[in-house]
């Protein structure tokens, strides 16, 4: 009889309780054990385990966060660290290990591979910057709660003839932004994958009220060069000139908590499912991800320290359907 234990590391994402309970539940129809670990990979390292039955697992799916919490915990970037982590795992008998989360806990999956223990990553993060999966767990709800967000500021905006700066999360990755700004029809689209010039937001918003427009939306990336308090002050400095005052929105951490939609359920639960198969069949040192709408594994030395880019033609759209 296998045993396996499963980790959730890094930011949460809607959608994580839904992989557990995959991992979990077709683990144990295998006939296999399953484990928990709490608190991230601080939890591996100071040998915080549980044991997980079918019913431990019942009634998470619908839950944001993660049951088995998370931390952040660099020290676990060190190899003695690491060593000791796979100590615990060894003498508690476990077999293989499935880690739930980003790029950051992709990166620690790798160093416990190239170590010797068996590891599958499976693709958790809201940012959506993760190599080996075209979309990852998390995704969908946020950027549903960002345009419900944007949705309701448009309101508003047009209600007083205003104009907002909605920042969304994403770290150095500007997927949210731009997704969530083409559906919720923003005027501009500010990321960090292409340079800010506030002189040209200016100008796009003047365009879109000379065009007629009661309200002006500007979509902003956490992590562009001038995220919405920047772009705000830049405003507020040259008002004379540009004629505007900008209202601020942060979203932050709002789009990572909640109930998980469907979308992300059924991801979570496919991803997690797969993440046993791959364990028996043998095939490790793996993320499972989704590829054209099909659930795959790559080497996670493919993906670790890659950034995924953000689709051109998208960048393109955006432009001409803000016009």
């Amino acid at each position: 009889m296998k045993r396996i234990a499963v980790v959730t590391s890094g930011g949460d994402a809607p959608g994580i309780n839904a992989a557990v309970r995959a991992v979990v539940r077709t683990a144990i129809d295998k006939g296999w054990e399953a484990f928990g670990v709490r608190h991230g990979y601080a939890g591996l390292a100071n040998d915080d385990f549980l044991p997980l039955g079918r019913r431990d697992v019942g009634g998470i799916i619908q839950r944001g966060g993660t049951m088995l919490g998370s931390k952040r915990y660099p020290e676990f970037k060190a190899d003695d660290t690491q060593l000791k982590a796979i100590r615990f795992l060894r003498q508690r008998e476990i077999d293989a290990l499935v880690i739930i989360g980003g790029d950051g806990s992709q990166a620690g999956a790798l160093a416990l591979s190239q170590k010797g223990f068996p590891v599958v990553g499976v693709a958790s993060t809201i940012d959506n910057d993760l190599y080996g999966s075209e979309i990852t767990i998390g995704v969908d709800t946020a950027l549903n709660v960002a345009l419900e967000a944007i949705d309701r500021v448009k309101v508003t905006a047009s209600s007083h003839e205003r104009a907002f700066l909605v920042e969304v999360m994403g770290r150095n990755c500007g997927y949210l932004a731009l997704v969530s700004g083409i559906a919720g029809g923003a005027e501009c689209i500010v990321l960090p994958e292409t340079p800010t010039d506030p002189e040209a937001v200016a100008r796009d918003l003047r365009a879109a009220y000379d065009r007629g427009k009661s309200h002006a939306i500007v979509v902003v990336a956490e992590g562009a060069s001038y995220n919405a308090e920047a772009l705000a002050h830049y405003f507020q400095e040259h008002r004379g000139r540009l004629g505007f005052e900008l209202r601020i929105v942060k979203l932050g951490h709002v789009q990572r908590g909640g109930a998980p939609g469907v979308f992300d359920r059924l991801l979570a639960t496919r991803l997690g499912a797969e993440a046993t198969e791959s364990i028996a069949r043998n095939e490790f040192s793996v993320l499972v991800g989704l590829a054209k709408g099909e659930i795959v594994t790559t080497p996670l030395v493919q993906i670790v320290g890659k950034t995924k880019m953000l689709d051109p033609r998208l960048l393109r759209l955006a432009s001409v359907l803000a016009q």
